[in-house]
């Protein structure tokens, strides 16, 4: 009869130590629904945490702004307005620019030509210049 005894509560012990590793194989799918279920929640409370904290920081930033406007009506101080043109700003991947058009290399193509040929021009007059005789005339 004691080794009955101890055998109810070693075993009972054995099965629920199975039942924690993973010994029971009935119960996967209760486990996967269980597991994406807690996910969700975990996402959620994430969600919500990041809103709390979004609008924490927007009320901080109103009340600043609150204090600032009234250091410059104290003081008339006007407000600086931050004047935001609409400059071409360098794209910050080279591989992502605005590819050219046809048009475009070949105006530039001819905008090069140009800009050799008048430098070619401008170099040959001068030295023609410096070798001319007449030179010292003007």
């Amino acid at each position: 009869m004691a080794a009955f005894i101890a055998k109810q509560m070693v075993g009972n012990q054995l099965s629920a130590v199975k039942g924690a590793v993973g010994g029971d194989g009935g119960d996967d799918g209760d486990d996967k629904e269980k597991a994406e279920e807690e996910e969700r929640e975990r996402q959620e409370a994430i969600r919500e945490a990041e809103d709390r904290r979004k609008e924490k920081h927007r009320k901080m930033e109103e009340e600043r702004e609150k204090m600032r406007q009234d250091i410059r009506d104290k003081y008339n101080i006007k407000k600086k307005e931050e004047i935001v043109e609409a400059a071409p700003q360098e794209e910050p991947n080279p591989l992502m620019r605005k590819k050219k058009t046809p048009e475009e290399l070949a105006a530039e193509a001819e905008q090069e030509e140009l800009d050799d040929f008048t430098t070619k021009l401008k170099k040959r007059l001068s030295d023609a210049f410096k070798n001319c005789p007449l030179r010292n005339l003007f």
